[in-house]
Order: C-alpha cells, then structure tokens, then sequence
C-alpha cells in the first residue's frame, strides 16, 4: 500500500501539482491532506476545488483552514483587535475569495486526524500539530516522554505531523515521527515543494509489518505562483502579503519569526518594523 500525504498547500496550484504529479508516478493509491491547504497564497480557491473533486482523498484540519473560517466568522476566539489591523488584509482577502466561491465553511467538517490502519502493519496517526492542537508541533525535536504519551494514548506506531514546514523523521523508541514539510511554502532553505510517500510492507510469516516513509522533494517552476500574488490582488493587501510571497522567494520562515519579534518587543506590525526586524536578523 502506498499513500502520498501533503499538507501547507498554502493556496499554492502550481507547487501543488507538480507534488500530485510526482504522487502519481510514484503510485500513490491514496491521498491524505494534513491540514493547511489554504491562506497566505493566491490560489485558495483553486486548491481546494481541485482536491475536493478528487475520490481518494480525505482531509486534516490545519491551523489557517480553520482561521479563515473563524474570520470570516468574527469569531470570538481571535483577538477583536485583528479585524481592525491592517496587518490581517491577506487573510481577510482569502477568507473573501472562498466566501465567493462558497467554500468558506468546508474545513469545519474536516476531523483533527486521520488514522491509517492496515493489517500487519502498526497504526498511522496523522495530526496537522497533535491530536490535541493543530499548532503544536511534531517533529525530531519533540520531547520523547511527548511522544510516548501520544503514541500510548492513541495506539499508533507511526505519527505523521506537518505544521513546521521542515521535513524531518526520528525513530523514538519504536515509535516513528514524521514531519510532511510544506508544498507550497518550505521553510529549510530548499525551494522545492515537499510531501511524505507512505509504503506499508505487510510482515511475512513470523516477521514485523512497516511503512517506509520517503520524504520527496519535487521542483517546479515558481514564476507563476509569484506573478499571481500580483495580479489576483492578493499583494495589494499589505505587508503580510507581501511577507508570505518572499517565502516562498526565499524558502525561509519569515512571518512567524516576525510576529514573534514584535510580541517580544512590543513593535507594531508595519513597514516601519519590518524593516528594522529584516536589517536585524539578514531577511533584506
């Protein structure tokens, strides 16, 4: 059995079809969508039409699925003073594109986690995070008494997380943790979009079962995507648009670093900040 998992999509069409592409040569017989597939990039809309429309495919709840839905909401577990800050004008614009094309609502049918449960093979779980929180993290750097306790709460042997845009896999003890990386935007340095090739190896008589997990990376033409931050409008929105384009330039983490910055310090989230963050820290 093999299954191809994504995730960090990102409203990125053309890096999401060149992972398809790949899956496909590789003979994935499944797709497992880990959570994120929207927001941050111009094409939302289109992703989640075209994943949709598929028939092997089932979905994770992400972090930014979730709040465009919750913007759009106004709900009140997000800060009231977001919709008022300029800062928010790329999410605000995704959440308008997918209220348009009647989509808004679809991620809150999407469960926390998918489990993959084969005969002679241990239990897969997936998380977007954790099974308990799409933004907890899950990689080689979770603590190991963290890992035990999921995989003992839940039954599995193999955790599949996303979230961190950093491919990674760690044997802790028996326990395999995997990281999917990002298709639309990598935060590691490497330009190309990544995804998690799952193969399940039955145990012959008297032998063990296992997935084998390969962490592909597949190249693709990015001037398409960057020309649509401009023409869908969507770079017009401010500097978090703009942020979220240089990401997928440079294939480095630059908002969540940013954002913690100007938590730290007390700085505004503008131009002004931005500029001094990036002569700070090397992102001109």
């Amino acid at each position: 059995m093999r299954v191809a998992v994504i995730a960090d999509i990102h409203g990125n069409a053309d890096a999401l079809h060149a992972v398809l592409a790949d899956a496909r040569a590789h003979g994935a017989e499944r797709l497992i969508v880990n959570g994120d597939v929207v927001n941050r990039g111009p094409d939302s809309v289109q992703v989640l039409e075209e994943l949709l429309a598929r028939d092997d495919t089932s979905f994770v709840l992400g972090n930014h699925d979730d709040l465009v839905r919750l913007w759009h909401a106004r709900s009140e577990t997000l800060p009231a003073e977001w919709f008022s800050d300029p800062f928010w004008g790329a999410t605000e614009w995704s959440a308008e594109q997918l209220l348009g094309a009647g989509l808004i609502g679809v991620p809150a049918d999407w469960p926390m986690t998918q489990r993959l449960s084969v005969p002679g093979l241990p239990d897969v779980l997936l998380a977007h995070g954790t099974p308990e929180h799409y933004r907890e993290s899950l990689s080689d750097r979770t603590a190991p008494a963290r890992v035990r306790e999921i995989a003992g709460q839940y039954g599995a042997g193999v955790l599949v997380g996303s979230h961190i845009h950093r491919q990674t896999s760690r044997d802790f003890g028996g326990v395999q943790v995997i990281n999917t990386g990002a298709v639309g935007s990598p935060a590691d340095g490497d330009p190309r979009a990544g995804y998690l090739l799952l193969t399940g190896t039955p145990a012959e008589q008297g032998g063990h079962g296992r997935w084998t997990a390969e962490l592909q990376r597949v190249p693709y033409d990015r001037s398409g995507v960057l020309r649509r931050f401009e023409t869908s409008g969507l770079l017009d929105q401010g500097l978090s648009a703009r942020i979220f384009r240089d990401e997928v330039v440079s294939a480095r983490s630059l908002y969540t670093p940013f954002w913690s910055w100007t938590e730290e310090g007390g700085w505004p989230r503008n131009e002004a900040s931005w500029a001094r963050f990036a002569r700070q820290w090397g992102y001109e």
